[in-house]
């Protein structure tokens, strides 16, 4: 089991940017990924990447304008959201996943382990 615990959320306002931090317990063999959560909506995948290759899955909505990227020295995923949009506000969660591609694991919105959450509003 991965111990995930996320950072870096806040309000914002539309058009500028902010950087969501996941620290894993572990990194190695896990595929991780960003997750969106808006209110009223389902959990959709935004952004995953694989520890084996560092290939990535990005969705449309956020294609170009967030990068995921893995530091192994510190055991953290980071999601740079730039360009932010009101339609960008709810809660991310970090996960990780032990099987699969970061397309899969994305799209099916299934992982082995779960952080808790950070909320980001877009507002003016």
């Amino acid at each position: 089991q991965v111990h995930l615990v996320e950072s870096g959320g806040g309000l914002v306002q539309p058009g500028t940017s902010l950087k969501l931090s996941c620290s894993a317990s572990v990194l190695d063999d896990y595929a991780i990924g960003w997750f969106r959560q808006a209110p009223g909506k389902e959990r959709e995948g935004i952004s995953c990447i694989s520890s084996r290759d560092d290939s990535t899955y990005y969705a449309d909505s956020v294609k170009g304008r967030f990068t995921i990227a893995r530091d192994t020295a510190k055991n953290t995923v980071d999601l740079q959201m730039d360009s932010l949009s009101p339609e960008d506000t709810g809660v991310y969660y970090c996960a990780a996943a032990l099987y699969g591609t970061p397309r899969a694991m994305c799209i099916a919105v299934i992982a082995n382990s779960w952080g808790q959450g950070t909320q980001v509003i877009v507002s003016s």
